[in-house]
């Protein structure tokens, strides 16, 4: 918090700082839970407008949506069993996260605009900051950022940056 006086700035010390929006989901497997993630992620997007203000224009929100729907597919085909996804948001950045009971970590191919399928995860990291993935007790998790606002950089800046 900042008090005002006579035109000068006092900070107090009361600043708090703000929790991310947090939001996860159990997904089983059954058909349908693709759908049913994508409507999770909107709903958390509208959430993130109302909650944080965040400004998340078209581009953004497809963006999430598409990453939400190509992270869940892969949980889906490969893991056989439950998986979790988990959304947290700021004004900033939405991230992504997958967790699924398959110790198989995804492989990314190199682009090949001739190849049938397998092109998600090149999809993921043509979209967001970073992907992280990393074994957990119980199978992986995967997590993606995904940029609210494209900085001056633009995506082909954050190419050399990519986990």
């Amino acid at each position: 918090m900042t008090e005002y006086l006579d035109g000068a700035v006092i900070p107090t010390g009361f600043d708090v700082p703000v929790e991310p929006l947090r939001r996860a989901a159990h997904y089983s497997g059954e058909p349908g839970c693709i759908a049913q993630a994508r409507s999770f992620a909107s709903l958390f997007l509208d959430q993130l407008r109302t909650e944080w203000c965040a400004t998340i224009g078209p581009r953004a929100d497809g963006a999430v949506l598409l990453v939400v729907s190509e992270l869940v597919t892969n949980a889906d085909r490969h893991s056989r069993g439950p998986y979790i996804l988990e959304l947290e948001g700021t004004g900033a950045s939405v991230a992504v996260t997958v967790y699924d009971s398959s110790g198989a970590v995804p492989e990314r191919f190199p682009r090949d605009p001739e190849r049938v399928g397998r092109h998600g995860l090149e999809i993921v990291h043509a979209l967001v900051e970073t992907v992280v993935v990393e074994r957990v007790p119980v199978g992986k998790r995967v997590r993606a950022v995904v940029p609210l606002t494209e900085g001056r950089e633009g995506r082909e800046g954050r190419e050399g940056r990519e986990g």
